[in-house]
């Protein structure tokens, strides 16, 4: 049985998998979603990125888990792929959605896509947070508007300190077995970062015809790509 640890990005918990992990342990895994130190039910706990880390570390060590396949999404790739590095043995996959990559030395918010001044002047004016996106945000993903309204009133404030704590990588990233899912709404090809790691033989991608958040507008796509990376894992 492969356990999978799933991890939201910015601004969502664990109950944003709730769909995906009912379709994993359907088919006789273990499923479990994680909530980071900070966002949703654990809301108001400081958290820098490494706090994030331990999380995802903690979780597999605290339930004793093996043939482990860690999912990270958006944000928490960058977390997820440091993790992954940690915990070892127990680690069969990593499956990156849609996600950042940690590099070495460097943050989420120095790899923003609009430059690092402009997401470090959002989280000054918002108390050190990243506000949550609004239904506009959210527009263009393969969203109906009930999802869309499901992702505005789950999403709470994500605090800043975690995005702009530098990653810290103890070997390359492309040693990792690792799968990275690409959706295409939200952008046909991935960071250049991403597309180098690509390159490597134990890299491979996958495209899914839909947003940045398959978990909810795709689920039953995305727990397929979930079940055959575990089965590379196995192999």
């Amino acid at each position: 049985m492969t356990h999978f640890v799933m991890v939201a990005g910015a601004w969502l918990g664990a109950w944003v998998w709730g769909d995906v992990a009912r379709l994993l342990a359907a088919a006789g895994h273990g499923a479990h979603p994680l909530t980071l130190s900070g966002v949703a039910e654990r809301r108001g706990v400081p958290a820098g990125q490494e706090t994030h880390v331990r999380d995802i570390v903690d979780e597999v060590v605290r339930r004793d888990l093996h043939d482990v396949v860690l999912v990270g999404h958006s944000y928490s790739g960058i977390p997820v792929g440091q993790a992954a590095e940690r915990i070892g043995g127990r680690l069969s996959r990593v499956v990156f959605v849609d996600s950042e990559v940690p590099v070495d030395g460097e943050s989420f918010v120095s790899g923003w896509w609009e430059g690092p001044e402009r997401l470090a002047a959002v989280l000054a004016a918002h108390d050190g947070r990243w506000p949550p996106p609004t239904a506009a945000d959210l527009a263009g993903q393969g969203l109906s508007d009930a999802q869309i309204a499901r992702l505005v009133a789950g999403a709470t404030p994500h605090p800043g300190a975690s995005l702009a704590e530098p990653a810290t990588l103890t070997r390359p990233l492309g040693a990792l077995p690792a799968t990275y899912v690409k959706c295409l709404l939200d952008g046909p090809e991935p960071k250049t970062t991403v597309a180098e790691l690509l390159t490597c033989g134990t890299w491979r991608r996958v495209d899914l015809d839909t947003g940045h958040w398959p978990m909810v507008s795709r689920p039953e796509e995305l727990a397929r790509v979930l079940l055959a990376a575990a089965a590379e894992g196995r192999g």
